[in-house]
């Protein structure tokens, strides 16, 4: 029921507005994650470290983020939406004022800890918010939308981020003012939305954190593993060493390059979730598979000849597969467990996947210093490449568990 009470900062807002600041809030949380991607390249200039310690950035904020999806996830669930997505705005602004005052890369690992802590809590929060206030006449948008914010967040932050870098002034500072300004508006937005989840106890048990994989969802979970493990490992690669490796082919000083690497990839998935929202998940398994070979093929070849044209039109292609990939591995999770046994998949899930998203990223970093980026983009390519085929013999268009329920009906 939407609240009635008054609010000292204006009229609260209805249930139906309320589900779109949430989505504009779902979108701003995201873009600000990718935000510190096209600057890394001007913090290595300015302070002169080496592609391993960036990754090691990149890698410490996908484990806070991790930890807090973990820890954080299921909180709102107990104390109420608003108060945990107030929370989570007041820390995500914290790491942007960690930013503004860098000075040495210690401060951007402490910011980037700190974000992902924030991140982790408002995503997690976020979702379960808009499918509280999904409208009744259209069912689906929650998932639409839960699925198509991320990539778009990811796209609109790097390219922002870029764009202001790059044509503004205070090129490492304008960018952070500005998002804190939407936050802002975005905490006033949570303030006058209704709480959609009541008070329950048990609060603080829930702040245990459990992962673990039903048995009887282990054959399920392993045909889509793979696409997820390619997908991520793939976005980490550009989110983490992207820009350095754009590098490569345009100017070092052209930071709105490293904001459209980032974009490319996420802003074609975005597009793509959207255009095949209606599609079945598990079709779309082999379907991501496919486009993420020829995309990564065709990467390669780019880097290996130093055609920017053909790197480019890689990573376009690599982006429909990223699109498929979230919206089929996405949409079979959701079919495949009991309702009691949803947190535990979900959360097992993230696991794989922000593991997938870190851990190569780190190692390409390590293996740069010594390879170089050229060589180490190459190795990491055809790595993933060999992942996405095995993805695709691995995509199954059945449930393994329907086909043993038939087998031995209960």
């Amino acid at each position: 029921m939407t609240s009635t009470a008054v609010h000292p900062l204006g009229k609260p807002l209805s249930r139906s507005n309320a589900f779109w600041a949430v989505s504009a809030i779902l979108l701003t949380i995201t873009a600000i994650s990718a935000v510190p991607s096209p600057l890394y390249a001007l913090y290595q200039q300015e302070w002169d470290f080496a592609d391993s310690v960036l990754t090691a950035v990149f890698a410490v904020y996908v484990l806070a983020l991790l930890v807090s999806l973990l820890i954080f996830g299921s909180l709102s669930d107990h104390v109420g939406r608003r108060p945990v997505l107030l929370a989570a705005i007041a820390v995500e602004a914290a790491s942007l004022l960690l930013f503004l005052a860098a000075g040495s890369v210690e401060i951007i690992a402490l910011a980037r800890i700190v974000q992902g802590l924030a991140t982790g809590v408002a995503l997690s929060t976020l979702g379960a918010t808009l499918v509280d206030l999904q409208p009744p006449d259209n069912p689906k948008l929650s998932g639409v939308i839960n699925s198509v914010g991320p990539p778009s967040g990811l796209a609109l932050g790097a390219l922002s981020c870029g764009l202001l870098v790059q044509l503004a002034p205070w090129p490492s500072s304008l960018v952070f003012i500005f998002y804190l300004g939407l936050l802002l508006f975005a905490a006033i937005a949570v303030w006058l939305a209704p709480e959609t989840s009541p008070r329950t106890p048990g609060a603080i048990r829930s702040l245990k954190p459990k992962v673990a994989l039903p048995h009887h969802l282990r054959a399920d979970f392993m045909t889509i593993a793979p696409i997820m493990i390619a997908s991520w490992s793939l976005c980490g690669l550009y989110m983490s060493l992207g820009p350095s490796i754009a590098g490569e082919f345009f100017s070092s000083n052209n930071y709105l390059t490293g904001g459209l690497v980032v974009t490319s990839l996420c802003g074609t998935g975005a597009i793509t979730v959207y255009v095949l929202r209606d599609r079945e998940p598990r079709s779309l398994i082999r379907m991501a598979a496919a486009w993420f070979v020829i995309g990564i093929l065709v990467t390669l070849a780019g880097i290996d000849f130093e055609s920017s044209i053909l790197s480019v039109a890689g990573t376009l292609i690599s982006g429909v597969g990223f699109g498929c990939a979230a919206l089929g591995s996405f949409g079979v999770l959701v079919t495949m467990p009991r309702q009691e046994e949803r947190g535990a998949l979900f959360a097992f899930a993230f696991v794989v996947s922000y593991l997938a998203f870190s851990l190569p990223a780190v190692v390409g970093g390590f293996a740069s210093d010594s390879l170089g980026l050229h060589t180490t983009a190459l190795i990491y390519g055809a790595s993933v490449l060999l992942v996405a085929v095995i993805a695709f013999f691995a995509a199954n268009g059945k449930h393994p568990r329907q086909d043993s329920n038939l087998r031995h009906p209960a």
